[in-house]
């Protein structure tokens, strides 16, 4: 069996981190071919040829493909789909706009957010906020998968794979490009850091917000937010870890005033090392942290700066 994996592309840049642990997933199915595509994608392709796992990169370079626009791109992968048994993505934001479109023109279901493989059929996947693992079992020629990358380790590197030039498909013109938006920051990104720091309703307001990107600026982490502290408009939504937000695994999540609500809990459970900063000791969070400190944050995390 053949499997093509969407890599993740923006700006003409890899994320390496993300697509190789997909390829991860995918080497479960049989041999990988690697698609970047974008306005500029020749140096993501030559990124990607140097994953362990990948048999094959495609390179499709066209300005149709640029600003992360979903149907040039789903075009492009229904057109390349004929050769292939699975077709496949680490579930980013991006993939997760493009593997629904997929599925439709190929009239397949799409398998979002696997986290295990058991055969080249069925798949793992979490439900109910992460508390029940659902196995899927698709029967369709084609499948259309996405998965959940922090629950895969990353591929190591390999002597370059070939990589091969092609064109993109028509545009089927449903969408343009306005303007992108982008928050620059110097911190790590969320989803793939090592090290995150997370604050929740507890911290107060969005001036006192200051504090957890002090403590996470000491530990070079990344910064979350629980979806009350989003909705409270303390933290932009990009922070937001959860079910309905990002989910992560880092090696170390730190979480200040953060409650532990399941649906939070759903976002970063699988952290290695959990370490809560909570006032209230019957707080839930408690039930999952490795590391439980019960204070004041408004005390302890200014400490914990200073002996930092």
């Amino acid at each position: 069996m053949s499997v093509l994996l969407l890599a993740e592309v923006t700006d003409g840049e890899l994320s390496i981190d993300a697509t190789a642990k997909a390829v991860t997933a995918a080497a479960k199915l049989g041999d990988v071919t690697v698609l970047c595509c974008g306005a500029s994608a020749a140096a993501a392709g030559e990124g990607a040829a140097k994953i362990a796992g990948v048999s094959k990169v495609l390179v499709a370079e066209d300005a149709s493909l640029g600003h992360r626009l979903a149907e040039p791109t789903a075009a492009l992968i229904v057109s390349l789909a004929g050769d292939y048994s699975h077709i496949v993505a680490p579930a980013t934001t991006d993939a997760k706009n493009v593997l629904p479109r997929v599925a439709a023109l190929l009239d397949v279901m799409v398998i979002s957010d696997a986290s295990g493989v058991v055969d080249a059929d069925t798949f793992e996947r979490p439900i109910y906020a992460g508390n029940a693992i659902q196995t899927v079992k698709s029967r369709d020629a084609k499948k259309v998968i996405s998965f959940r990358t922090s629950t895969f380790d990353a591929a190591g590197e390999q002597g370059a794979a070939p990589i091969e030039t092609i064109s993109a498909a028509a545009n089927p013109g449903l969408s343009e490009w306005v303007e992108d938006k982008v928050a620059a920051s110097d911190r790590p990104e969320l989803t793939s850091a090592g090290v995150v720091v997370s604050g929740g309703r507890g911290v107060g307001s969005k001036d006192d917000f200051a504090l957890i990107e002090s403590l996470a600026d000491k530990l070079g982490a990344a910064v979350g937010a629980s979806r009350a502290a989003v909705d409270s408009g303390y933290a932009p939504n990009d922070w937001q870890v959860g079910q309905t937000g990002k989910v992560v695994a880092p090696n170390l999540y730190v979480a200040v005033g953060i409650s532990g609500a399941i649906q939070h809990l759903a976002g970063m459970k699988d952290s290695k090392i959990i370490v809560a900063i909570n006032k209230d000791e019957e707080a839930p969070i408690f039930q999952v942290a490795d590391f439980g400190l019960v204070a004041d944050l408004f005390t302890a995390v200014p400490e914990l700066v200073e002996k930092l």
